[in-house]
């Protein structure tokens, strides 16, 4: 006789604030908790200094359902006009084989042959969610995090619904927090990595973000419980690794019991989609 299925209740969740260039100053981290209904329950933060332990933590058993703040993939648009494979594991495969600056060289070149306000290609999920175009090499350098982040999460054997089958107990969600954020605080900066502007005003937002996710003011449904001293620990992280790790685990929260795990049923299997967009 084969084993149940897992419920809701069985998996973990997981939210991850990632970087392309993981130290012990910026690590990659990364939010646990699980799911009990409409409440959503941190239970840990993760820190994980080198890729070396993030790829151990990718491999752990399920079943877990993630959301990752990192692309996963590029423009339908850009890939054509540079002639690489149009199947999504194709593509990165050619991808990741590019080194960091061939890849700066070979965006930056395909920016320069095109008019003013119309420079980068975008993916149809990028304007609903708000986010900077997955082709961007600076501020944020969102294409360079894509060049880091999928192939670990290919060679890990992890899901991504849309794009990729690996271990069905494995699911990795791009999520974008700013999206998030956005519904409950608007405008309002919230961080920065810039010791300078870490200012009382961006501390003011995080506290009314979290009392906001909290109080399940989002369109998710969904309550966030932590201990007082998590509480504190998202407020005091100025560069707000914590909370975008938070966020990412919220929508994973969401997706896990969604049709498809959120993912439109029109969505572009090249180019991905952000959950909750």
């Amino acid at each position: 006789m084969s084993a149940a299925p897992p419920t809701g209740a069985d998996w973990l969740i997981a939210g991850v604030d990632f970087t392309s260039r993981p130290t012990r100053r910026k690590p990659i981290t990364v939010a646990i908790g699980r799911r009990a209904g409409p409440v959503v329950r941190l239970e840990r933060l993760d820190e994980h200094f080198d890729f070396d332990t993030f790829a151990a933590w990718l491999r752990e058993p399920g079943p877990w359902i993630g959301g990752f703040d990192l692309p996963f993939g590029l423009s339908r648009e850009l890939i054509e006009h540079l002639g690489w494979p149009d199947r999504w594991l194709d593509a990165m495969t050619h991808y990741r084989g590019l080194s960091r600056e061939a890849v700066r060289e070979t965006f930056a070149a395909f920016c320069n042959g095109r008019p003013v306000g119309a420079k980068f290609a975008h993916r149809a999920t990028e304007r609903p969610a708000g986010c900077s175009p997955s082709m961007k090499w600076v501020n944020p350098p969102v294409a360079l995090m894509m060049h880091a982040g999928v192939p670990l999460l290919i060679d890990s054997g992890v899901s991504l619904p849309g794009l990729h089958e690996g271990d069905p107990a494995r699911l990795a969600l791009e999520a974008y927090p700013g999206l998030l954020a956005r519904e409950l605080i608007g405008s309002r900066s919230y961080k920065s990595d810039e010791k300078a502007r870490q200012t009382p005003e961006r501390l003011i937002a995080r506290k009314d973000l979290v009392e906001a996710l909290e109080q399940g003011r989002t369109r998710l449904g969904l309550r966030l419980r932590m201990s007082h001293a998590m509480r504190d620990s998202l407020v005091a992280d100025a560069s707000g690794d914590r909370l975008d790790a938070v966020a990412c685990m919220v929508f994973a929260a969401w997706a896990l019991d969604q049709p498809a795990h959120g993912i439109p049923p029109d969505s572009d299997p090249l180019e991905g989609w952000i959950v909750g967009a």
